[in-house]
C-alpha cells in the first residue's frame, strides 16, 4: 500500500492537505510494524517507559480497570488511529490497550514523534486535531452513557463507528464490517449484554440497522441519525483546513 493511501495518511489528510515530504515522514513512522494477538494488552495501565503506536490494520479497544475487577472500555481503536499516546507523556500510563482482533501497529518513540514533528511541523498540528477530535467523542460518549438511552446510545455509537471508518475507506452509508462482540459493546455503553441483545433486536424490528455476523447494515441512516440526535460536526471530518 502507498503511504498516501494509508488509513493515517487518509485521516491526517482530512485535517492538512498532506505534501510529500510530510508523507515520507509518516512513512518513517511505519518503520517499526509489529504484530499482535488478540485479547493480550499491549499498553497496560501503571506501566511506565511504554511506547504508542499506530494502528495499520485490525481493531483495539482502550480501556480502564476498576478496582472490582470490572472494566469500562473508553474507545475502540481503528486503522489509522494512534493509541498510547498519553503512555509516551506521561510518567505511567492510565490506561491499558488490548487488540480486538490480531493486529498490526507501528511502534512510536518520544523521539520519533519529535523528530517527525521537527522535519514536518504541520504534522504536529494533524497529530493535534487527531488528538483533540479523540477528546471530542470522548465528551460524546460522556453524554450518550449519562443522557441517551440505550437505543439511542447504539444508533450513536453504530453513526459514529460508521463515520470514522468511513474516512480511511473502510465502510460507506451502506455499513461497515465491526468485529465486536455484545460483550464488547456492554462494556462500552454502559448496558448489561442481555441489554445489548434487546437493543439491537429493537433497532432491527424497527428497520433502522442490523448487526449479525460481523457486518452492520444501515437500513434508514437518516432514521437512526434522527433517533440518536446523531450531529456529525464533532468528528470535524469537511476536508482539510491546512493546504
Amino acid at each position: 500500500m502507498q503511504i498516501a493511501d494509508s488509513p493515517l495518511a487518509r485521516k491526517l489528510g482530512s485535517f492538512v492537505l498532506l505534501t510529500d515530504t510530510e508523507l515520507e515522514t509518516l512513512e518513517a513512522l511505519h518503520r517499526r510494524r509489529r504484530r499482535f494477538v488478540a485479547g493480550k494488552d499491549l499498553v497496560h495501565q501503571g506501566q511506565s517507559d511504554q511506547s504508542a503506536y499506530v494502528l495499520a490494520k485490525g481493531w483495539a479497544c482502550s480501556y480502564k480497570m476498576l478496582p472490582g475487577g470490572t472494566r469500562q472500555i473508553v474507545d475502540f481503536q481503528i486503522p489509522g488511529d494512534f493509541f498510547g499516546l498519553r503512555s509516551i507523556l506521561f510518567r505511567t500510563s492510565d490506561h491499558n490497550v488490548e487488540p480486538v482482533t490480531k493486529i498490526e501497529a507501528s511502534e512510536i518513540l518520544a523521539t520519533d514523534l519529535l523528530d517527525a514533528f521537527q522535519r514536518a511541523p504541520r504534522l504536529a498540528t494533524a497529530v493535534l486535531w487527531a488528538a483533540s477530535r479523540d477528546e471530542a467523542m470522548v465528551v460524546e460518549h460522556l453524554v450518550s452513557i449519562g443522557r441517551r438511552n440505550g437505543e439511542e446510545r447504539m444508533a450513536h455509537f453504530l453513526l459514529e463507528m460508521s463515520a470514522r471508518l468511513m474516512l480511511v475507506g473502510q465502510g460507506d452509508r451502506t455499513g461497515f464490517d465491526c468485529p465486536l462482540s455484545q460483550y464488547l459493546l456492554a462494556d462500552a455503553l454502559g448496558l448489561s449484554a442481555v441489554h445489548v441483545n434487546r437493543v439491537l433486536r429493537t433497532l432491527r424490528h424497527d428497520g433502522l440497522v442490523t448487526f449479525q455476523r460481523g457486518r452492520v447494515t444501515f437500513h434508514n441512516i437518516d432514521a437512526l441519525a434522527e433517533l440518536a440526535g446523531f450531529d456529525a460536526t464533532y468528528l470535524d471530518h469537511d476536508g482539510p483546513l491546512l493546504r
